[in-house]
């Protein structure tokens, strides 16, 4: 048990899959897991631990922005054990050819901040994925048909950014979506000595002002978690 982790010694897997929302991670451990017992409630951040075809998984909220996941992140690998962390997530789009219900996967992350930088001091860290997580992801959706775009993504430090530039410049830097979690994520996961990969679906289309209804939701991020298990255990 940890400060921010009910979970007992052994009641978390190597593999853990992290939405953001507890809500949404009780729906997919309902949905995908086979047995799954809830491992975590404190401050109502979700967690359930199940079997996915016999492998033992993880679901385990994150909560919104980088600083809750650098603490979720690093008691998951630090005091659990936990290998392999994979964000399973909403964005929003940046260029006008990622539509809604594409799949991102972050390759790489661009940020004005990282929770890390009092640990990195002067250094700038690119946050990268790892890439056999990132090859296999982009595999499984390629041969299932979806769409998918790999590359740049932005991690936000305020959902509510007022600098009316700040989308113009990534636009123009090739950044594909916009997300607030996974730049520390990888931060974290590299530090620690464990994989990570951000596999994100677009719920929101900025540059039309397009979103997603919450049933279209419901349905996209199914095909997101399906990926993200299959990447895991491929």
């Amino acid at each position: 048990m940890t400060i921010h982790l009910s979970a007992a010694t052994g009641e978390i897997a190597e593999t853990v899959l992290m939405p953001g929302d507890p809500l949404r991670a009780a729906w997919a451990a309902k949905r995908f897991l086979d047995d799954p017992q809830q491992t975590n409630h404190t401050r109502g951040m979700l967690g359930f631990t199940g079997r996915w075809r016999g492998e033992r998984v993880t679901f385990q909220a994150s909560g919104m922005g980088m600083a809750s996941m650098a603490i979720y992140a690093r008691e998951l690998i630090v005091d659990y054990g936990a290998r392999r962390l994979i964000r399973i997530g909403s964005a929003g789009s940046l260029q006008p050819g990622v539509g809604l219900r594409d799949l991102v996967l972050a390759q790489a992350c661009t940020t004005l901040s990282l929770p890390s930088r009092s640990i990195l001091r002067e250094v700038t860290l690119a946050p990268c994925a790892d890439f056999g997580l990132l090859s296999r992801a982009h595999r499984l959706a390629s041969d299932r048909g979806l769409p998918v775009h790999t590359g740049n993504v932005f991690s936000s430090d305020l959902f509510y950014e007022e600098r009316d530039d700040l989308r113009a410049i990534m636009q123009r830097h090739g950044v594909l979506a916009v997300e607030m979690e996974a730049a520390e994520l990888y931060a974290t996961a590299a530090r620690e000595g464990a994989q990570a990969l951000a596999i994100l679906t677009v719920s929101d289309h900025l540059p039309s002002g397009a979103a997603l209804s919450p049933e279209e939701r419901e349905t996209g991020f199914a095909a997101m978690v399906e990926i993200a298990l299959e990447t895991a255990f491929g």
